[in-house]
């Protein structure tokens, strides 16, 4: 039987591209966030177990970073309307 979160093993944004999904602990221009959501978002985009990780983003209330190919302002705003 499959372990509940085991959909993670099988998501893009792990490894050499995880900072792109989380914005930086300094400060981060707003082309420069762009810029990297952007890049994070194309990667959602071919990624096998993207509805997984939305469903667990929306879960758990994740406040921070790209999940599911949504920012957290983004994710909000769907939920708040639905």
């Amino acid at each position: 039987m499959p372990l509940k979160d085991d959909w993670q093993l099988k998501a893009l944004c792990r490894g050499n591209h995880a900072y792109l999904f989380f914005p930086p602990s300094t400060f981060e221009r707003k082309e420069e966030r762009e810029r990297r959501e952007m890049k994070a978002k194309a990667i959602c985009g071919v990624c096998p177990v993207k509805a997984e990780c939305y469903e667990h983003a929306v879960a758990i209330r994740e406040p921070f970073g790209i999940w599911g190919g949504l920012t957290e302002v983004e994710r909000r705003t769907i939920t708040l309307v639905n």
